[in-house]
Order: C-alpha cells, then sequence, then structure tokens
C-alpha cells in the first residue's frame, strides 16, 4: 500500500470502535519484535492537559539534547502529527511500510485490532527504531485497559482527573480515577497533578504518588497561554525528577519557552481556538480567558460530540459568550447543532466553515472550542482566509 491506501484501511478499522484491553496490542507488538523493550517511556494519563504536559516533556528533553519520541491524540490536520521524533512528524513512507505488513498479519484475527491499536503499535515501532533515548506516550483514554498501558514506563504521571468518557470509563470520579490509575506499576515512580479528595484516595490505594504543590515560578517563561500551563509545567518538571533524568536550568528554561501545543488556547488574529472537550476543560478556558482579556465577551463557535456533557459545557462558557454559535463537528459522534441550540439561545450554521467566515465579517474576538476536531478544522479553514481572519 501507498501512503493514502494505508491511511483509507486504517481509517477503514474505525467501524471496530472503542475496545479497550492490551490483548491486540501486545500481540501486534509481538509481530513488530516487542519494540516496547527498546524504549523508555514517560506514560502520561489524566482527563484535561495530558497533551500540554506531554509537549512540555518533549521540548524540554530536547533542549537538553535527548532524542525524543512523542505520540499524542488526537491529531489536529494530519495524521503523522500523532507520532514524532525530535519533533518531525513520521514520514508517510514509514506509516506505509508498516501499516502493509500489519494488515497482512492480522487479516485473519478473528477480533480485529482497533484504530487506536494499530496506531499505537507503529508509534513504538518507529520510536524504537528511530533510537529515541525517552519516549513521551499520552494515553488515548482511560489508562488500565488503554492500549498504551502495553509498555512498562520509567514514570507514570496523572494530570488533574474529572468527569469524561463516563459511558466507557464509569459514571463516578472514584470510577475515572480506578482507570486512568491502572498505568500505576509496582516500582515505578508515580507523579500526579493535585487532585480532589475522592480521586487522590484511588490513586494512592494503587501505588505510591507523588502528588505536586503549586505552579512553576513566574519569573520562566512558558510559551503556553494560561496559570493552569505553570501547574502543568510543574507537574513535567515533577516527572523528570522523578525518573532521574537530569535537566539543566538553561535547557527546562529554552524548552519551556519554545514548546509548542497549537489548539491550547491559539491566536488567530481575533479568532482564539481551544480544544476544551469537557465541562473542566471548558471552566478552565474560562479562567484563562478572564486572565487574558479580562471582561471581554466573545461571540462562541461552538461543537461537540454527542457522547460530551454539552449542556454542561455551554454553562460553563457561558459567561464570556456575547453569543453563541452551534456548528456540526467533522465526526460520525458529533452532535447536531440543533440539538446544542436545544440547550441555550443560539444560532445554527450548517458547517464550520460558514460559521467561521460570517464571524470574520464581523467585529469583536471569536472563541471557537468544544472539540480538538472542531479547532483542527478551524486551522485548515483559518489558514484559507487568513487575511480577513485577522483583520
Amino acid at each position: 500500500m501507498n501512503y493514502p491506501e494505508a491511511l483509507a484501511w486504517l481509517y477503514s478499522t474505525q467501524q471496530f470502535g472503542i475496545k479497550l484491553g492490551l490483548e491486540n496490542t501486545r500481540r501486534l507488538l509481538a509481530i513488530l519484535g516487542n519494540p516496547e523493550r527498546e524504549c523508555r517511556f514517560l506514560h502520561v494519563a489524566g482527563t484535561n492537559g495530558k497533551g500540554s504536559v506531554c509537549a512540555m516533556l518533549d521540548a524540554v528533553l530536547r533542549a537538553a539534547g535527548h532524542r525524543t519520541g512523542l505520540y499524542t491524540s488526537p491529531h489536529l490536520a494530519d495524521f503523522r502529527e500523532r507520532i514524532r521524533v525530535d519533533g518531525e512528524w513520521i514520514p508517510e513512507a514509514d506509516v506505509a511500510r508498516f501499516l502493509t505488513g500489519l494488515r497482512e498479519a492480522v487479516r485473519d484475527w478473528p477480533h480485529a485490532p482497533t484504530y487506536f491499536e494499530l496506531v499505537t503499535a507503529l508509534a513504538i515501532r518507529r520510536f524504537a527504531d528511530a533510537a529515541c533515548d525517552y519516549v513521551v506516550l499520552e494515553t488515548g483514554m482511560g489508562g488500565r485497559l488503554d492500549a498504551t498501558n502495553a509498555v512498562t514506563p520509567i514514570v507514570s504521571v496523572i494530570t488533574p482527573i474529572s468527569m469524561d468518557h463516563a459511558q466507557w470509563l464509569g459514571d463516578t470520579l472514584e470510577k475515572i480515577a480506578g482507570e486512568k490509575a491502572g498505568i500505576l506499576k509496582p516500582g515505578v515512580p508515580a507523579v500526579s497533578a493535585p487532585q480532589a479528595d475522592e480521586v487522590r484516595r484511588v490513586l494512592i490505594a494503587h501505588a505510591p504518588v507523588a502528588f505536586i504543590d503549586g505552579s512553576l515560578a513566574q519569573d520562566i517563561p512558558i510559551n503556553l497561554r494560561g496559570s493552569h500551563q505553570r501547574r502543568n509545567a510543574a507537574l513535567a518538571l515533577a516527572a523528570l525528577d522523578a525518573a532521574e533524568i537530569e535537566v539543566s536550568d538553561a535547557a527546562m528554561r529554552t524548552g519551556l519557552a519554545t514548546v509548542d501545543w497549537p489548539g491550547r488556547f491559539q491566536e488567530v488574529g481575533r479568532f482564539v481556538l481551544d480544544g476544551a472537550h469537557n465541562t473542566h476543560g471548558c471552566a478552565q478556558l474560562v479562567q484563562t480567558w478572564r486572565e487574558i482579556f479580562g471582561d471581554e465577551k466573545a461571540t462562541v463557535i461552538f461543537g461537540a460530540l454527542r457522547d460530551k456533557t454539552c449542556a454542561e459545557m455551554i454553562a460553563a462558557l457561558a459567561p464570556l459568550a456575547e453569543s453563541f454559535w452551534f456548528v456540526p463537528v467533522a465526526s460520525a459522534r458529533s452532535e447536531t447543532p440543533k440539538n446544542l441550540a436545544a440547550t441555550a439561545d443560539g444560532r445554527v450554521f450548517m458547517t464550520l466553515a460558514d460559521a467561521v467566515r460570517e464571524a470574520g465579517r464581523q467585529e469583536g474576538r471569536v472563541l471557537v472550542t468544544g472539540s480538538l476536531f472542531l479547532v483542527g478544522e478551524a486551522l485548515g479553514i483559518l489558514a484559507s482566509i487568513k487575511p480577513r481572519a485577522g483583520a
């Protein structure tokens, strides 16, 4: 298969949905020669902030002269964003080659591997082949049965845990925390962001966990917006310390000052793009907005997946909304704009492009949020109308 054919086959496996468990991933890794045994992993789970913490770890390690692998999800615009070596996306030829081999290997499996299982195995093989010194690995969902949990890391990292993916992980904070705590392993150091009391109790019942206290000092620049990113930075640095990875002060400062993580309070002219996709994330987004723009309000272009707490997310965003414009997400799991409009007053648009172009003709700031898929689509649209977006 060439690259487009390989991607088409990979996306066809999404019909198998989300299937939590490690058996398929371990079989795939065995087919690929068990590359997980050749890598040193920093494993990151949690509800919010996982991607930012991973990006910071990667940036600081690279600034310290280490060769890094970075595995994150979802991607914003290009599949290859998910798998990076020293900041560079995986080559198309490698994607095609590995997926061609995997397709043949799994052809007769009684339980076909899922999209995420295949991508995880592909990523780990890529990192081993690239001889990465360290691999920063973000869970897809949960932890205990997440495909990434087929590895044994040198440190486990837990970002803030809140309600999300309840239909798969459980309908209480304790149940969700139990799934996230599944990445904790005997003998592996673990660090966590501050957590609610009920989450904290669950985590320490699984393994000894060091909880960070406080945020990064204000005099250290971070190239990501919002006070919560200082807490994320403190967690990332605590993880490096727990893993006994020595990083100079200069490398730490360089990494944090240059870290790039699109779609997290990213400004494109008058547009602000943020991938907040649960109630806790939306509340944090409002706090960051207040820190930067004060009492200024925005036209909020909102789209979300139907398995999200959409009404609660919209309510959390209401304090900064001049008005809501509801749009679909480019996903089969999208909530309809009509259903979103039933939870709050707002305009309905049939496409995100229509809403973005209409907003571009008006005055004032525009916030696009509710889904990372939506933010990725918005970035592509704004790139095509960039002069007007910044007018």
